[in-house]
């Protein structure tokens, strides 16, 4: 029932702008000079409602639904602490899976000449390149705040990428392994796939680049309904067993923690891909227990600190109004718009220079953005990504951000 009241609150919020296709919240109009922000978000408002009638029965929402609305519910309470600091802004929400309203016909509006930043959380890969066009096409820097990630986007200086690639993601944990745990015995799990092949190719490169020494590990091909025996052969029950999963596949992921948590004889890490930080299942309360004695780490771009300082404040909040705990979508929406809102109005003609350097609006996480440079003859940006990794452990139901 909480998610029904969430949802309620929400369009109450939503219809109140200007117009039923986006919401518009001017902060501070006493200024000459007032900066518009589109922030565009997956919200599936058509499978709420069919016209202004509200279509979902039970007491659940789709699961489709709850990240863009809680990425929605961040950028909303961002939007109160920079109007009580009467920043001159006018924020334009979008809905990127409206159908009254698509994509092609948002960016067909007048608007845009006068957009001076878009902020978007992408749903699906084939978004990405089109709107990141349309961004340089414009001259707007974009801010991909979440997962996907790239998209095939070349030669763009206006697209920023917060959620770091995946090659990223491959080569940090190649070094914080090669940092923690390369005299223990590492096992690389992956299954059969392009992509699998992809991340496995990754690894090999950085074994061949390192200054240090290479990491030495015995790969294991597993399919998706691999037992625990199996798993079981490639560990070692007298050494302390680094088990590296090589796929994306959240499934498969599941089935590896599972299968070596069952193994309590063998002393064993689980290192995974960034996905894991949106598997659900590893924060159920009931897996504190089963998965006892067994880390599980994970890189992430992010490192939201819930329990202290103004992270309790915000998710404080956020439970006294839905009833219901903050998730993480909540923060990126209130950390990416407050803080790159804040560099917008400080540095209107030259925001991208100063994305790297400026940490005067730091909310949780320290960004470092670079340009990332294609490979011709005459190189040039294809792209700005944040280079900054958190790796985060779970063990006996603890949490914590590690290096």
């Amino acid at each position: 029932m909480k998610y029904i009241f969430l949802l309620i609150i929400f369009i109450q919020s939503f219809f109140t702008g200007n117009a039923q296709t986006d919401t518009t919240t001017t902060i501070d109009s006493s200024t000459k000079v007032i900066y518009k922000v589109a922030v565009l978000a997956p919200i599936f408002i058509d499978s709420a409602f069919n016209g202004d009638i509200f279509k979902i029965t039970g007491n659940a929402l789709p699961r489709k639904i709850l990240p863009g609305l809680d990425f929605y519910n961040g950028v909303m309470m961002a939007i109160d602490s920079l109007q009580s600091e009467k920043m001159p802004l006018e924020i334009l929400f979008f809905d990127t899976k409206s159908k009254t309203l698509p994509i092609k016909k948002v960016l067909a509006q007048k608007v845009w000449d006068s957009v001076s930043l878009m902020i978007v959380s992408f749903k699906d890969r084939n978004e990405i390149k089109p709107l990141a066009d349309f961004a340089k096409h414009k001259k707007i820097p974009l801010i991909s705040a979440t997962y996907p990630n790239d998209g095939g986007v070349e030669d763009n200086p206006y697209f920023v990428l917060l959620n770091s690639s995946l090659r990223s993601h491959c080569e940090g944990i190649y070094k914080y392994i090669q940092k923690n745990h390369s005299a223990k015995n590492l096992i690389y799990i992956k299954r059969k796939g392009k992509l699998e092949n992809d991340i496995e190719n990754i690894f090999t490169e950085m074994g061949e680049l390192t200054p240090s020494v290479a990491l030495k590990y015995k790969t294991v091909i597993l399919s998706d309904s691999f037992s625990t025996n199996q798993l079981r052969n490639a560990l070692d029950s007298t050494k302390n067993n680094v088990v590296i999963c090589g796929t994306v596949n959240e499934n498969f992921g599941i089935r590896l923690v599972n299968s070596l948590t069952a193994l309590k004889n063998y002393s064993s890490i689980a290192v995974g891909m960034p996905t894991w930080s949106g598997i659900k299942d590893f924060n159920k309360p009931s897996m504190d227990e089963i998965t006892k004695g067994i880390e599980i780490i994970y890189s992430t771009p992010y490192n939201f600190k819930r329990g202290e300082g103004f992270g309790k404040y915000l998710t404080d909040i956020y439970r006294e109004k839905f009833y219901a705990r903050a998730s993480d979508w909540f923060l990126k929406g209130y950390e990416i718009t407050y803080n790159f809102c804040h560099l917008l109005v400080k540095y209107p003609t030259d925001f991208i220079t100063y994305l790297a350097s400026d940490t005067t609006f730091k909310i949780f996480t320290d960004f470092n953005i670079q340009p990332i440079l294609n490979k011709n003859a005459t190189p040039s940006i294809d792209y700005f990504e944040n280079k900054h990794l958190y790796f985060i452990k779970k063990q006996d139901g603890a949490i914590k951000s590690i290096e």
